[in-house]
């Protein structure tokens, strides 16, 4: 690919729909409708490293939780693990621990329900070419509605895990630094206990589904939009999945170590940033490799192939069984992410099990503390990947340093190959058209992406697409109405 733009055509996609916020796609194309460039841009600025700057260290996590209506808890729970270490709690009480975990799993539940059902079920059980007008969540229920009830009440109970645990199902308060402020009763206990087996039976039937898919279209799945690229995220000190906690391992296209049990609160010495003129989201890569060869992707393909086992007994079977699926080769297909995002599911539901079993989730002992310190670092396994929150804390106990690095801003440049690799595979020599538009947000969907960290955009996005000449006159386009429909 070449940045070069003399004589070249230029398509964008903008805004992409059924992600979580807003950017656009533009591609560059040459005489022959070759692809040349293709890139994701995020256009939406958000800020948030700037303005918690002055703030009170106790109201970060509260704030920048605002960064998604999705997953707040992940951004709650990174920021409170930043600043467990700023009140100096270092190690929080037993029950802290598990109320947060629970809180978090429920929060990977539920995301990974929603996204699967609602954004991404749509393309893969009604077809990438179907009627735009259905290929939806409420065409998914006309035409699956046990499927769909099931991806609404799958949500729900993670939704109310999160309610339960934090106080609200969206931007709650019970995680704070140094432990919890909300204690989990028998009776709330009882009620997620009394909806476990159906969840967990749920989980399993959506790996199933997923897995059927793979089969029947293996050229389609293990194909579309393929790339290689190194894998990131958090393993606990067995080398096993750890969604809370743990260390980082990085791993190389073929599955080699790149280095393993990395303390977090060091980040900085193996990861580094880089900033491009088109896009408000950076471009993180590992620093031994350099900005070209360095980047990485993260999230739940990279989380299953890059533990040595999951902790629960049927997800760990879920991944053995998508490990000799390939021959024990690392998979780096973006499709592949769904089948990945649905053995977590699995095993967020087994988790989220074994932690209400343990009578150490009713206690009282919610928090501590020790030697205040000026900084900290909290690391966690977002559902969208490997999330870090570092700040600095002042002698008046204001923030004055944050850096932000979200799981989509790990998975920038892995977006970015994906997508070039499915214009060129789909796009090249083609007329515009909305199946052929369709592919390349699918590709960016299977990372389930929360571009720049915003709010869902789910329904029928206005969408206008034109083909234009080296002059800059329109050569054709294509537009997408706001009730769905197309001129």
């Amino acid at each position: 690919m070449t940045d070069t733009t003399e004589n070249l055509r230029r398509v964008a996609i903008d805004p992409i729909s059924r992600v979580e916020g807003h950017g656009k796609v533009t591609l560059l194309l040459d005489e022959h409708n070759h692809v040349r460039q293709a890139r994701l841009h995020i256009v939406e600025f958000r800020g948030f490293e700037r303005f918690i700057q002055g703030r009170p260290y106790w109201e970060v996590p509260v704030m920048v939780q605002r960064l998604c209506g999705i997953c707040p808890v992940s951004h709650q729970l990174a920021a409170c693990k930043a600043l467990d270490r700023v009140v100096g709690a270092t190690s929080i009480t037993p029950t802290a621990e598990k109320i947060r975990r629970l809180m978090h799993y429920g929060q990977i539940l539920q995301s990974h329900a929603l996204h699967f059902f609602h954004l991404a079920s749509p393309d893969l059980l009604l077809g990438f070419d179907s009627e735009p007008t259905r290929r939806n969540i409420a065409g998914l229920a006309a035409a699956h509605p046990d499927l769909a009830r099931q991806g609404v009440l799958l949500r729900r109970f993670g939704q109310e895990v999160i309610r339960i645990t934090s106080g609200k199902r969206i931007h709650g308060t019970g995680a704070i630094p140094g432990g919890v402020n909300k204690a989990v009763t028998l009776a709330e206990r009882d009620e997620l206990l009394r909806e476990i087996p159906q969840i967990l039976a749920w989980s399993q039937s959506a790996i199933t589904l997923i897995r059927r898919l793979h089969e029947t279209d293996p050229a389609l799945y293990e194909n579309f939009g393929l790339f290689r690229s190194g894998l990131l995220s958090l393993v606990d000190a067995r080398g096993e999945l750890d969604l809370y906690d743990g260390a980082l391992r990085a791993r190389d296209a073929d599955g080699g170590l790149i280095f393993d049990g990395a303390d977090g609160q060091h980040y900085g010495d193996l990861i580094r940033e880089e900033v491009r003129p088109w896009s408000y989201m950076k471009f993180p890569f590992l620093k031994a490799l350099g900005n070209q060869a360095g980047w990485y992707k993260v999230g739940p393909l990279a989380r299953i192939q890059n533990c040595d086992a999951i902790p629960t007994p049927l997800a760990e079977q879920a991944r053995r069984d998508f490990m000799a699926y390939s021959g024990g080769q690392p998979r780096h297909a973006p499709l592949a992410y769904h089948w990945a995002r649905m053995i977590e599911l699995l095993h967020a539901a087994e988790t989220l099990h074994r932690l209400l079993l343990d009578d150490d989730i009713l206690g009282n002992e919610l928090m501590a503390s020790g030697e205040r310190r000026r900084e900290g670092v909290g690391l966690l396994e977002a559902p969208r990947g490997t999330l870090i929150h570092h700040y600095q804390v002042d002698d008046n106990d204001l923030i004055s340093m944050c850096n932000l690095i979200v799981s989509t801003t790990h998975n920038n440049q892995a977006m970015n190959k994906a997508i070039c690799r499915v214009a060129q595979d789909y796009l090249d020599g083609q007329e515009i058209s909305e199946g052929l538009l369709n592919r390349i947000e699918i590709v960016i969907r299977a990372f389930d992406p929360c571009l720049s960290c915003a709010t869902h955009a789910i329904g029928k996005m206005p969408l206008q697409v034109e083909l234009l000449d080296a002059q800059g006159a329109r050569l054709s386009s294509l537009s997408r109405l706001g009730d769905g429909s197309y001129t």
